[in-house]
């Protein structure tokens, strides 16, 4: 324990997620079982959502032909719902199936590569979330192109960061700090120092606080050129300034920062003067 705060680190989803709980309410046995029951649940939402994994929904999407309708999940519904939303208001910026874009641009071995245009028209046939629909009264999802590939990674971290909020209530705990690979961050109540939880998002600015909301950052410092854009089909150009989107919800966030890094300054301009509760930082 530092600072009066209880601190739990799990790793999942291809991250490491971080629980931090102030001690003024908690015994640390107590403490400890609930950040065990948020790791069991973000444990049981990574077999539903990763694209790696056989017996998950977006795996089984993976394997559907065209015209083909399966259903799904509340997880993977969840998730797919307001990705679909999060394209139609971003004029598709940002897309959960562009994930075949990173292996016409990478070799296996990472290196950057410039691939053909038949390469590229043939991943445009691919791509794009208009090529599946949803049926919310069976829970199905009906894809109109095959192979498709569909990614969570923009997404599924603020999604799991979300559910753990319910469990933690669920344990009458009011007040934590739940961070996805510091990419993606929601705080609950109040941290040991007054209201809310001090966070510093850009070294040259002052910390905000940020109480029962969260805050999500793109950029490219540590893994360089890996935004796509789904418009252009190309990357983003490598820029030194990190994006981060506040709202309401850990989902939200995660993905409106990624197409932060996409939209130019007159489209986020745009977008944030029809959304007032979301924040660009």
């Amino acid at each position: 324990m530092a600072e009066g705060l209880y601190r739990y680190c799990y790793d999942a989803m291809a991250t490491t997620f971080e629980v931090l709980l102030p001690a003024r309410d908690l015994e640390e046995s107590y403490a400890s079982q609930a950040a065990g029951a948020v790791y069991q649940e973000i444990e049981r939402l990574e077999e539903e959502l990763s694209r790696f994994r056989a017996s998950s929904d977006i795996y089984r999407l993976g394997l559907l032909k065209a015209g083909d309708s399966m259903r799904v999940g509340l997880a993977a519904w969840d998730c797919l719902s307001l990705a679909k939303a999060v394209h139609q208001e971003t004029q598709g910026a940002f897309d959960v199936t562009v994930g075949p874009l990173m292996r016409l641009w990478r070799t296996r071995d990472g290196t950057p590569r410039t691939p053909s245009a038949e390469e590229i028209a043939s991943v445009r046939a691919l791509t794009g979330s208009q090529l599946f629909e949803m049926d919310e009264d069976s829970l199905s999802v009906t894809v109109h192109a095959a192979p498709m590939a569909f990614d969570l990674g923009g997404i599924g971290k603020g999604y799991a960061l979300d559910q753990a909020v319910t469990v933690l209530e669920q344990w009458g705990i009011q007040h934590a700090l739940l961070n996805a690979g510091d990419s993606t961050l929601l705080a609950l109540g109040d941290g040991t120092d007054g209201p809310g939880w001090p966070l510093r998002l850009h070294p040259e600015s002052p910390p905000i606080r940020l109480s029962n909301r969260a805050v999500s950052g793109s950029g490219f410092l540590q893994q360089g050129e890996h935004i796509m854009d789904p418009r252009t089909l190309q990357p983003v150009p490598i820029d030194d300034q990190r994006r981060y989107a506040e709202g309401p919800t850990a989902a939200l966030t995660d993905a409106l920062s990624t197409a932060f890094t996409v939209m130019s300054a007159e489209e986020r301009t745009a977008f944030l003067a029809r959304y007032p509760d979301i924040t660009f930082h």
